[in-house]
């Protein structure tokens, strides 16, 4: 899936992803600025977390709940030093919950990751737009 967009249509493009049915752990990857936590923050949004969301830069991981009694779990690794700390924190266990886990900079751990997962890349475009791949 290839869409191109604007941040005002965020809401529109979280439905659509949601609606191509991925792989309940999802990997962003894009430059920093570039609209990852903004995009997960639209999906729980859109999965019915009612909460405020916010980028778990430093805690690592946030839990969030749905209105229908579903966890998703916004990972932020940008600040990890290696793998095994992503051990330590009990990542695995996160993995294969069965749960939505939205993962940002998952280079950092890409030797933990199951084999199931969809990835999403974001590029910021010359004219401001965003072009989102799927896969």
């Amino acid at each position: 899936m290839n869409i191109i967009f604007s941040l005002d249509q965020i809401e529109e493009v979280a439905e659509q992803i949601l609606v191509s049915n991925p792989k309940k752990i999802i990997l962003f990857n894009g430059e920093m600025g570039v609209g990852k936590t903004t995009l997960i923050k639209q999906l729980c949004k859109s999965l019915g977390v009612e909460s405020a969301t916010s980028s778990p830069t430093f805690s690592l991981v946030n839990e969030y709940s749905t209105s229908n009694n579903q966890i998703v779990y916004h990972f932020d690794f940008y600040r990890l030093n290696k793998e095994t700390e992503a051990l330590d924190m009990g990542v695995d266990d996160y993995l294969y919950s069965g749960n939505w886990c939205f993962i940002e900079w998952s280079e950092k751990i890409a030797s933990l990751l199951p084999e199931e997962t969809s990835t999403i890349t974001i590029e910021l475009l010359s004219d401001g737009k965003r072009e989102l791949k799927l896969a």
